[in-house]
């Protein structure tokens, strides 16, 4: 056997002993319901690292939907933040999808800074997924966030006070922009589940140094407060972050579906305030939330700004708020609406 071959039978071999440590019982349920349901011949991407979580997720599917091998295509993208460390990354992602026969597209960052932010290189990477799955066709991507990620991005968001929108990710299923999907089907397992199976199954993965490092705050939470967490817990904090994290999706979607009931926002783009009279507070928020979002040039609020602007919705009494160098919103008669800036008007008119 050529030494090709050994490796492509090898990778073979590990993504099944991977799937029988971890069966697709044992994946999140409502992922397992969102792929069963979908239509054959489908494409499908998985994001992939090198690391151990991905490499999990994509033997995974690899093992568990072997029907849809054929029209699974894996992303990676290069960062290029590294040095070499980067550039094997690349290396080993190759290696791996050419032995299962799974097609891969390598992204790399032209523009990277000398020093990223955790937010610049997330948003290249996702700038790079996006535009794959449009040039391929796919509706689904699938992301290897686990039990421990649920964890770390509480600790994040309840830093910076975020509500139950923010406190229920990552979702398992999550809706995004032109029809697409994210899919974390790994949200009910931890990452020591995963790389036990990946130990037992011989199947080595890329560890990214500089995860040691404390330059972001998710890597200062994974390294020194999430283990403190949890041992002062004395009980499974993972497994409760993640109930939570389900429990806050719940409560989302509750609000978001009563205030869809409530259809506060007009034809014309203004928003009734009426219908949010004697309602709680949070219905009030997401009504302004929305408002704001749909707004053609957008609003320059700060947090406290949102805040005022929510007391005045609250009042409904007639208001002329500045929502910056854009416009105003103005509450009359019981409706908010927004009215550009003179400068904007002028200059429409030139």
């Amino acid at each position: 056997m050529t030494r090709r071959g050994k490796e492509q039978s090898d990778w073979v071999a590990k993504a099944a002993r991977v799937g029988e440590r971890i069966p697709r019982s044992a994946l999140h349920p409502a992922v397992v319901a969102w792929a069963e349901a979908r239509p054959a011949g489908e494409r499908w991407a998985v994001a992939f690292s090198g690391g151990a979580d991905s490499l999990c997720l994509l033997l995974l599917l690899w093992a568990h939907w072997p029907e849809r091998r054929r029209a699974l295509r894996a992303l990676h993208f290069d960062h290029r933040l590294r040095g070499r460390e980067s550039t094997a990354d690349a290396d080993f992602c190759r290696r791996v999808c050419a032995a299962l026969g799974v097609r891969l597209r390598v992204g790399r960052w032209a523009d990277a800074p000398a020093k990223a932010s955790a937010e610049a290189a997330r948003a290249a990477r996702m700038g790079f997924f996006q535009r794959e799955l449009r040039r391929a066709k796919c509706r689904g991507l699938w992301l290897a966030h686990q039990q421990d990620d649920i964890a770390e991005t509480l600790l994040m968001r309840v830093a910076r006070g975020s509500g139950t929108g923010g406190l229920a990710a990552p979702r398992p299923v999550q809706a995004m922009p032109g029809g697409r999907v994210h899919l974390r089907p790994l949200l009910t397992l931890k990452k020591r589940v995963l790389t036990a199976a990946l130990r037992a199954a011989g199947a080595r993965w890329r560890e990214d140094t500089s995860n040691a490092r404390g330059d972001h705050l998710r890597n200062r939470l994974r390294r020194d407060v999430l283990p403190a967490w949890v041992a002062a817990a004395e009980r499974d904090a993972l497994a409760g972050a993640a109930l939570s994290r389900e429990r806050l999706e719940e409560d989302d979607v509750a609000l978001e579906c009563w205030l869809d009931e409530l259809a506060p926002v007009a034809r014309d783009g203004r928003l009734d305030l009426r219908r949010l009279r004697g309602r709680p507070r949070a219905l009030a928020r997401r009504a302004l939330h929305r408002w704001l979002a749909a707004q053609p040039h957008g609003s320059d609020l700060a947090r406290q700004g949102f805040e005022l602007l929510l007391a005045a919705v609250e009042r409904a009494a007639p208001t002329r708020f500045s929502l910056g160098a854009k416009g105003f919103a103005i509450i009359r008669s019981g409706w908010l609406g927004f009215e550009r800036s003179p400068a904007l008007r002028r200059r429409r008119h030139v």
